[in-house]
């Protein structure tokens, strides 16, 4: 996402999947957080340079704003610096219009030992009647890193209301297929690099 000096530097280090930093005896396991405690909002308001010829606003633009808001939450819930690993989906659901109100809310859904699964919901308000309409809804992942660039241990998260129950439920439902989504293109990509003549 955002936030450390040395960007391309960062960077590589970053997607080359940094290793877990070892806790010393003096440092202590964070501190559980509820969702109420880390959840976010961010409001923009849609103007011609974020929307397309027909006056819409660009599915890019929207991303951006969902990482942001995404973004928000993981540092709350973290209190460290945060990459985005993943946004492992999102819907549009209907176009939103030059002159609205673009209102996101984000929840961590379920910590693991570093990431975290962020959920961000999305509305359009329409300046002059007040009515707001759903727009978008995406889930991504966060990685906890420190100045180096090493993985670090995030806070449990403490759900309390039935849906947060299901958010957290359903989160590891999801971590289980991008694993193995994951085995599945690692497998692929391995098997396509064989050469013709190891075949043979």
């Amino acid at each position: 996402l955002y936030p450390v000096a040395g960007e391309s530097e960062r960077r590589k280090r970053e997607w080359s999947r940094p290793t877990m930093r070892t806790t010393s005896s003096t440092e202590t396991t964070p501190p559980a957080r509820t969702v109420a405690s880390t959840q976010s909002e961010m409001t923009e308001i849609i103007l011609p340079n974020d929307t397309n010829v027909l006056g819409n606003l660009l599915g890019g633009r929207l991303m951006h704003f969902i990482d942001l808001t995404a973004g928000m939450a993981a540092y709350r819930h973290s209190r460290t610096y945060v990459v985005t690993a993943a946004m492992d989906h999102i819907d549009f659901i209907r176009p939103v219009h030059v002159g609205s109100l673009l209102i996101l809310k984000s929840s961590i859904n379920r910590a693991f030992t570093s990431s975290m699964e962020v959920g961000v919901k999305v509305w359009a308000e329409n300046a002059l009647t007040g009515t707001l309409l759903h727009v978008a809804s995406a889930y991504l992942v966060f990685v906890a890193i420190d100045e180096e660039g090493h993985r670090l241990k995030v806070p449990e998260l403490l759900p309390e209301t039935p849906n947060e129950h299901r958010r957290y439920a359903d989160a590891l439902l999801r971590r289980e297929h991008r694993e193995a989504e994951g085995t599945r293109r690692r497998q692929e990509r391995l098997a396509h690099s064989v050469p013709k003549n190891a075949e043979a």
